[in-house]
């Protein structure tokens, strides 16, 4: 016979309470200063400034808190009588699990969340592509006889496009200048 107070009998089921209580609030706390101080770096990377990602991690450890410790005690009632000790277990290990599995979801989807904005953010920031061209530029004109050398050929070499010069001073493309 358990007591709680001078001549209170204790149940089963009120110490199950207790230790679910304790491990499921040990754990929240363990998980939140894990996540806090290790999601820090991902922040600061996700959000590329120092005190937005300290807030947005104080924030996250904030809700994290609350969306937890409610579930924690919203899953903590139990309408069933606890008969034995292996019965209080079995629920034990129930509730600390689904507790367990909660924190993990939690972790994953704000991890997905914070993910999809960092790509975002550096979709934005990327270098776009160029866009097709819409038209042809102008080219200045050139005065007759005299080409535009290209940087890609070697001084004195013909391209298909240059006139060839004729015997008497003339080109085949233009006429010889007037004198």
């Amino acid at each position: 016979m358990n007591t709680f107070k001078k001549g209170v009998r204790m149940d089963i089921k009120v110490w199950m309470y207790v230790i679910y209580l304790v491990v499921s609030i040990g754990l929240t706390i363990w998980v939140a200063r894990a996540l806090s101080r290790n999601g820090q770096i991902f922040l600061e990377e996700v959000f590329a400034d120092e005190r937005l990602a300290q807030a947005v991690n104080s924030l996250l450890v904030v809700g994290f808190y609350l969306l937890n410790l409610g579930y924690v005690t919203v899953a903590m009632k139990h309408p069933d009588p606890v008969g034995s000790t292996s019965q209080a277990m079995e629920e034990l290990s129930l509730k600390i699990g689904l507790v367990l599995l909660v924190l993990g979801a939690l972790h994953f989807f704000n991890v997905f969340a914070l993910g999809r904005y960092r790509r975002g953010r550096l979709r934005q920031l990327a270098t776009h592509p160029p866009l097709a061209p819409v038209g042809r530029l102008p080219m200045p004109s050139t005065p007759h006889g005299s080409h535009p050398t290209s940087p890609l050929l070697p001084t004195g070499t013909q391209t298909a496009a240059e006139p060839t010069s004729q015997p008497g001073g003339g080109s085949v493309n233009n006429p010889p200048p007037p004198r």
